[in-house]
């Protein structure tokens, strides 16, 4: 099963998609990009629309079931603004300043919100589609953002952030999701668990 996705019903091939908690990618800690070529400009252009899709303002890799360190961004969430659109490549945040509480969903828990706290300022690195290294300063939400996606990286998600006292008042919706996806895999929309994680072996970036 390629990328670890159902296939499509109608056609019987696998697309890309974006996947839910529990999927074993969105614990998966992503290893570096090491080589910029045709198939991750078409992945990136995919994530993009998927994004869109589902009305998201950012998407890392690891939501679409691929262990690579790359996320892509639009905080207006327009398609039409490109000039908004940022990839991030192997990115870094090398710099944190103060402290700021506010709201985050994710599009692979939707309709699921929490309180998270994130450093209310940031400088990231990172490298975009041409190779070129570049570093930008983010305060507000696309510093909420940068962080949100960078943490999918390291398979950490927004509510592992939360209070302890928030995280306990989402155990119910987790839950749910939980059940949902261990349906999933009984009635073979997705394979076991060990069979999604060797697939994301297989799919990562060599040296």
């Amino acid at each position: 099963m390629l990328f670890g996705y159902p296939p499509n019903r109608k056609t019987g091939l696998h697309i890309m998609e974006i996947v839910h908690y529990p999927h074993p990618a969105l614990s998966w800690k992503s290893k570096p990009i090491s080589e910029i070529n045709s198939r991750l400009y078409s992945i990136v252009d995919e994530m993009f629309d998927l994004m869109y899709e589902a009305r998201g303002i950012g998407l890392a890799a690891n939501q679409v079931a691929l262990p690579y360190r790359l996320f892509v961004v639009n905080v207006t969430g327009d398609r039409g603004d490109k000039e908004q659109e940022f990839v991030f490549l192997n990115p870094e945040i090398i710099r944190r300043n103060g402290s700021v509480e506010g709201e985050e969903g994710c599009l692979s828990l939707p309709e699921v919100y929490g309180q998270v706290r994130r450093a209310e300022r940031i400088v990231v690195e990172a490298f975009d589609l041409s190779g070129q290294e570049f570093q930008m300063e983010l305060d507000d939400l696309p510093s909420r953002v940068v962080q949100h996606e960078a943490d999918h990286l390291d398979g950490v998600m927004f509510f592992q952030r939360m209070s302890e006292t928030a995280r306990r008042e989402m155990d119910d919706h987790l839950s749910d999701f939980e059940a949902t996806f261990r349906q999933q895999q009984k009635d073979g929309v997705f394979p076991d668990d060990e069979t999604l994680k060797r697939q994301l072996r297989e799919l990562e970036p060599g040296e």
